[in-house]
């Protein structure tokens, strides 16, 4: 049986939070501590900044949202699924529920932008009269639709990873997860994509975005939660000063 959470009925009923971490530690084999005693409430159609220095623990929050990992302590919910508890055979229907983007855009190289979005719905057995439907829709989301036909190789930097975000919102996910979006773009695509991001947050979708760029942290007065050596150490609206 999948872990998924009964939805409340009550009237009076809060909306579920989008993401959910309750005393989540993650302690590695070899005894190195990533995460201690994390503590984190994302409500549905937030956009949250995660930050801290290399290793401070970014990356394994991420991992354990996306059930790429399991905590060795804690609970995890991501919307109405227990992913602390999931078996893995229902691991590819949560992250249905997320979408996920990267510094690097892990794009098919040997496929057009169009069927580079289209493979995320493919493998799930969609039909194809609704794959196209949905790959139109998301590619005039994100501002690629004169792009279609062309492959990664013929694009920008920033038409890649608009790429890559039109394959992660295809799904019409609740939550998205960007793991350093810009980091391997120049400013001004920088804050292209950001805009890009702002405008998925406004119609409803939830946005944790893990980042280093403290000028784009700044200047959006965003949630931020800052992680260092595995806490949050900081959990307020305002900027970010931290380092690499």
């Amino acid at each position: 049986m999948i872990a998924v959470l009964d939805e409340a009925h009550a009237p009076d009923a809060k909306p579920r939070p989008a993401v959910d971490l309750r005393d989540v530690s993650k302690v590695y084999a070899n005894g190195r501590q990533a995460l201690a005693e994390v503590d984190l409430t994302i409500p549905a159609g937030d956009f949250v900044f995660l930050v801290g220095p290399s290793g401070a623990g970014k990356s394994t929050l991420i991992r354990l949202l996306l059930r790429d990992e399991l905590p060795t302590t804690g609970l995890i919910r991501v919307g109405s699924y227990e992913v602390s508890a999931m078996r893995s055979r229902d691991v590819p229907r949560l992250r249905r529920h997320i979408g996920t983007v990267f510094q690097d855009f892990k794009l098919l190289p040997r496929k057009t932008v169009r069927e580079n979005v289209a493979f995320a719905l493919e493998v799930t057995g969609s039909p194809r009269r609704l794959v196209s439907t949905a790959v139109d829709r998301v590619l005039e989301l994100v501002g690629l639709t004169a792009q279609a036909e062309q492959r990664p190789a013929q694009l920008s930097g920033g038409e890649q990873q608009r790429t890559a975000i039109a394959r992660a919102m295809v799904h019409q996910p609740r939550v998205f997860i960007a793991d350093e979006p810009t980091g391997n773009l120049d400013p001004l695509i920088s804050w292209e994509i950001i805009r890009l991001l702002l405008h998925i947050n406004d119609l409803g979708t939830t946005v944790l975005m893990a980042t280093h760029n403290a000028e784009v942290v700044t200047a959006l007065r965003k949630r931020v939660v800052a992680l260092d050596e595995g806490r949050v150490v900081r959990d307020a609206v305002g900027g970010y000063h931290g380092s690499h």
